[in-house]
């Protein structure tokens, strides 16, 4: 997997301006969008095909900040990003766009994440060169790993312009399950919030 801007890891918290110096897809008239967090359940933005895939060798955790959307600056949510795991495999959606999409992405992923090249396995077989936006850890959103608890805590006491933390949580929770995936760290999760909503 390959990110082809020209920002250095220090672009800042609004991505915005690095992601539009890439140019990799500047000449195709579609391209594939790979979504693992959000975009599984509201993609918001128009697609021409939408297919269940896959990508190898990264993770989905929720070690990411959310200022913009399901947080605040002084109190942000933790929302999924993808970070780098030998053997991984994380399923989502892949969406078939034009680039005039781009402008739209981008502004809802400044938040930390960049585009990213990647290779899209199809679950019904086949493979295709797409993109995908990833928040590493170098950004400056970047939360990192913490005990569930901590995490399920964080995203119940959040939310932001786009709607409670714990939305955003349960959405995703329930929209792999209907995928016929199983995310181990998402459902631990979801557990962990949904026992510190009973009181345990």
């Amino acid at each position: 997997m390959s990110h082809d801007a020209s920002a250095t890891p220090s672009a800042g918290l609004d991505t915005t301006a690095a992601n539009r110096l890439m140019d990799y897809f500047d000449h195709h008239d579609q391209v594939w969008l790979f979504g693992y967090g959000s975009l599984l359940y509201k993609a918001g933005f128009p697609w021409l095909e939408c297919r269940p895939a896959a990508i190898h060798g990264w993770a989905r955790r929720f070690w990411q900040g959310s200022h913009d959307h399901r947080g605040t600056p002084g109190a942000p949510g933790r929302v999924a990003t993808l970070v780098p795991e030998p053997g991984a495999v994380c399923d989502g959606m892949a969406y078939l766009i034009t680039p005039a999409v781009f402008d739209q992405l981008d502004i809802r992923e400044k938040n930390g994440y960049l585009r990213f090249v990647t290779e899209l396995y199809f679950d019904d077989g086949g493979r295709e060169e797409g993109l995908v936006y990833i928040a590493t850890e170098d950004n400056e959103a970047w939360l990192g790993e913490a005990p569930d608890h901590h995490i399920a805590r964080q995203i119940a006491d959040s939310s932001g312009p786009s709607g409670p933390n714990r939305d955003y949580l349960l959405q995703l929770a329930a929209t792999l399950r209907a995928l016929g995936h199983a995310d181990e760290h998402v459902f631990a999760l979801e557990r962990a919030l949904l026992n510190l909503e009973r009181g345990g």
